[in-house]
């Protein structure tokens, strides 16, 4: 069984990833330290991948 992840499959994770992290950030109202260094943390993968992260921005 082939386990190796294709580059648009990594590119689509990390996309759904951020996109999840921005969907808790806008429904948290509270100062959240973790979320926001999650939220860079991907935003530099997708930048990596050349995903400009604008795009999936809330």
């Amino acid at each position: 069984m082939e386990a190796d992840m294709t580059l648009d499959e990594l590119k689509q994770i990390t996309i759904d990833y951020y996109v999840n992290l921005q969907r808790i950030k806008k429904a948290d109202t509270a100062n959240n330290p973790e979320l926001a260094y999650q939220l860079k943390i991907y935003k530099n993968k997708l930048s990596s991948l050349g995903i400009p992260s604008e795009e999936y921005e809330m």
